[in-house]
């Protein structure tokens, strides 16, 4: 198949959905398809990009609305541009944003007689103490946009629970399909952290927590950071790294209990051995739709101690692979030490690895091929 991807955000930006999407070309060039991508120009993409067709974007744009750093904003382009893509044999697009990328590809989409593929990555509200306008206003123009929009499309996909509790609250009633996001889980089954811990002064007996992802509001870093405190007041030799950058950075460092390292961003390519260094991945945030991070903890062998939220129900096998507490710090810190204690981390840790082979690079690309070729046929039934 020729599959066009249309997205907001590709690498290098850091975040779940340029990193699922560059997974998912990866996997289904893998399996012979040729895949060519629809993504904003960055400034730090540097030399050719096979299949990856940069549009004009806007770091100033990203300011203004509240996006991380190394997130430009895609510009509209121009009939100019529009007419150098190859879009007229395309098979399927296939977006994961219900605004410009989106709207680019229904309109793309009528040039090719292609169906039109959408994975619902974003709990919107969440987010819209970013947006230049009051909440209020926000959710009221933001739901039934997204809602119109996946009515429009041909198949809508949601990574998990979250996502579609989401559409159904935005008043989309339509067809959902549960598609997890994948892992590279080749790049972790041979992960180790020795060097990683050393590099941070972790010596290797020291019980190790890891927060992994961006540092922002929606994570509820302060809620993290309290019940660890309270986990180290029953074990004084607990350490934490919090790995990652973002808006709170600096205030959740300035508040932060002791035995707390900020390690700043970390290049994909170490994520790895990051995650394969800690004995527990703790995560406070309620907002999560499935995330990348926790995922790829599980891939490492790291056990998860999450925040009740419908990702966490989604990913944590309750005494198999970690452990959903309340989101409070009290709750969150007794998880903690459930998950460390010498009697049931070996069995965690195995537990989390055998619960990440679902997520498998290899078998999502096949999946997501499979829901490629039913959503053409249908087009064409």
């Amino acid at each position: 198949m020729r599959i066009g991807i249309v997205t907001a955000t590709y690498l290098p930006s850091r975040n779940g959905v340029a990193t699922s999407t560059a997974l998912y070309v990866r996997g289904l060039r893998a399996r012979g398809h040729e895949v060519r991508v629809f993504a904003p120009r960055h400034p730090q993409a540097s030399g050719p990009e096979e299949g990856v067709y940069r549009l004009n974007s806007s770091f100033a744009g990203a300011r203004v609305l509240g996006a991380p750093a190394d997130y430009p904003v895609m510009l509209a382009p121009g009939p100019r541009l529009t007419a150098r893509l190859p879009l007229r044999d395309l098979d399927v697009l296939h977006t994961m944003h219900p605004f410009l990328a989106g709207q680019l590809a229904l309109k793309w989409a009528r040039l090719s007689g292609a169906p039109v593929v959408f994975t619902a990555h974003t709990q919107y509200d969440q987010y819209l103490h970013y947006a230049p306008m009051p909440r209020r206003v926000g959710r009221a123009m933001l739901r039934p946009h997204v809602a119109a929009f996946a009515r429009r499309v041909d198949a809508v996909l949601a990574p998990g629970r979250a996502m579609v509790e989401m559409l159904r609250a935005y008043g989309f009633m339509g067809k959902v399909e549960l598609f997890p996001n994948p892992v590279d889980l080749a790049a972790f089954r041979e992960a180790r952290g020795d060097a990683f811990r050393a590099e941070h002064r972790v010596p290797r007996d020291t019980p190790l927590v890891m927060y992994l992802g961006r540092l922002a509001p929606e994570k509820n870093l302060e809620g993290l950071l309290r019940a660890f405190a309270q986990a180290r007041a029953a074990r004084p030799a607990l350490r934490l790294l919090v790995v990652g950058d973002g808006p709170s950075r600096e205030a959740a460092r300035v508040g932060a209990p002791e035995g707390v390292t900020f390690t700043g961003p970390l290049p994909y390519a170490r994520v790895p051995e990051a995650l394969a260094a800690a004995d527990a991945f703790l995560t406070a945030s309620t907002s999560e739709v499935l995330p990348m991070s926790m995922i790829e903890a599980l891939a490492a062998g790291t056990p998860l101690v999450a925040a009740r939220s419908p990702a966490a129900l989604d990913l944590v096998q309750e005494g198999v692979n970690g452990t959903v507490r309340e989101a409070d710090p009290e709750a969150l810190a007794d998880g903690l030490l459930n998950v460390l204690h010498p009697a049931r981390l070996p069995a965690l840790q195995a537990g989390a690895r055998a619960s990440a082979a679902q997520y498998d690079l290899p078998t999502r690309a096949a999946a997501l091929e499979e829901v490629y070729a039913q959503t053409v046929a249908r087009g064409r039934g």
